[in-house]
């Protein structure tokens, strides 16, 4: 008999989770649903930092979120290094959270489950970073939405392919 294996979990982060981390969530957690995984992948995020755990999203994010059709259901959290343990994908928003993400790493194991969300873009540019736009205008948090979309369809063929590599 075959152990009984948990859902795959993804957990989104940036700096605040009020902003890209969150779109991020949002955004793949529909695409896991228009692939019929709902009940195979959990999704989640979170921030490097703590300022804002306990708000919710962005308005601004809220509200791209909502206008493309995304939930927009968010309470912002802390990401803590006990979480790798349970994780098995953690998705930085750019270079700054993936090196913050690296230095709360207990393990290297642990530490090689970090990924740069726009490295599943193969279209994204030499920079992998998701622009902050909290201290712009409305148009970079389309922006940003629109590099998360770009690079879901990546991430969700790599947590397929790692489900099914479980599956195996």
């Amino acid at each position: 008999m075959r152990p009984v294996r948990t859902a795959y979990r993804v957990c989104f982060v940036c700096t605040g989770n009020i902003c890209r981390s969150p779109m991020a969530a949002s955004v793949f957690r529909a695409r896991v649903a228009e692939a019929g995984l709902g009940g195979l992948v959990e999704v989640d995020s979170a921030g490097t930092g703590g300022w804002h755990e306990g708000d919710g999203a962005d308005p601004r994010a809220l509200s791209v979120l909502d206008e493309h059709g995304y939930g927009t259901e968010h309470t912002a959290r802390r990401f803590r290094p006990s979480w790798f343990a349970r994780l098995d994908l953690v998705i930085a928003l750019d270079g700054s959270h993936r090196r913050e993400l690296i230095r709360l790493a207990p393990t290297p194991m642990e530490a090689a489950k970090i990924r740069l969300l726009r490295s599943y873009d193969p279209a994204a540019p030499a920079d992998l970073d998701v622009p902050d736009p909290y201290y712009g205008s409305r148009a970079g948090f389309e922006e940003c939405l629109a590099m998360v979309e770009a690079a879901s369809e990546g991430l969700l063929v790599a947590v397929r392919n790692s489900l099914e590599e479980r599956a195996a």
